[in-house]
């Protein structure tokens, strides 16, 4: 061979071995992992709270539970009349009921939450806005769950304002844990023989349940009860919209 071509092949193997070795210019891009988040920030209401419905703070007993997470909503009525004022009626409705439930034996108002049928959104038991706390709702299933009240009465034939109901599937929505999905089943186990299941006994019940599901009433009303359908529908709706690539 002659030098010249033996100079030609050694520089382009000298050539090649640098364009294996050398890093490019330019970072190769790879494709990016990504994972849908739940904001969960987005999906919180207008919570209305309890100083604006003038709570009996000093009858408040201490030692309020706090649970880790929410698996499930049970939903109310109060059993109040339906032709309430949004604006003068609600408080004092609200302080009744408080006052009531600490008469009963109750700690604080049983109820989470209390929706008005304007669509209020009512800040029940002390703290249920920011932290989770553990209601007096539903007999055996406080644990884990939260109870929201809607402020009437909602049996066989009554109408239950779309607002209430919107109100309802936003708490729900907020509140969840971010991988329970509201039109899905949950099982609880029962923490006394006081409801419609033994102490220890498991129920496999919606996330998103009425209280008569699990206690002998019939509570939320047959109304509010047939709504619960649109209810999970709306709050899954509602995760959606909030849920995008994080």
């Amino acid at each position: 061979m002659r030098p010249h071509s033996v100079k030609l092949v050694s520089s382009l193997l000298s050539l090649a071995f640098l364009g294996a070795c050398s890093a490019p210019d330019h970072p190769v891009q790879r494709p990016r992992h990504t994972r849908a988040v739940l904001h969960t920030a987005v999906l919180r209401p207008v919570v209305i709270g309890r100083t604006a419905w003038h709570a009996d703070e000093v009858s408040v007993r201490k030692g309020l539970v706090y649970d880790h997470s929410v698996k499930a909503v049970f939903v109310h009525h109060t059993d109040n009349p339906n032709d309430y004022d949004c604006t003068k009626d609600v408080p004092a409705m609200l302080l009744a009921l408080e006052q009531q439930h600490i008469a009963m034996g109750w700690d604080d108002l049983g109820y989470n939450f209390v929706v008005d049928r304007c669509g209020g959104i009512y800040e029940g038991r002390t703290g249920s806005a920011e932290r989770d706390t553990r209601g007096a709702h539903t007999e055996g299933f406080n644990t884990d769950t939260i109870g929201i009240a809607a402020l009437g009465n909602f049996g066989r034939g009554r109408k239950v304002p779309r607002a209430m109901l919107q109100a309802i599937a936003e708490i729900a929505a907020w509140k969840l844990d971010p991988s329970v999905d509201p039109m899905g089943k949950v099982e609880l186990v029962s923490s006394n023989g006081g409801s419609r299941y033994p102490k220890g006994a498991t129920a496999t019940l919606n996330v998103i349940s009425g209280h008569r599901d699990v206690y002998s009433t019939t509570c939320p009303g047959q109304a509010l009860y047939d709504a619960l359908p649109w209810i999970r529908k709306t709050a899954a709706a509602l995760r959606q919209k909030a849920t995008w690539a994080g």
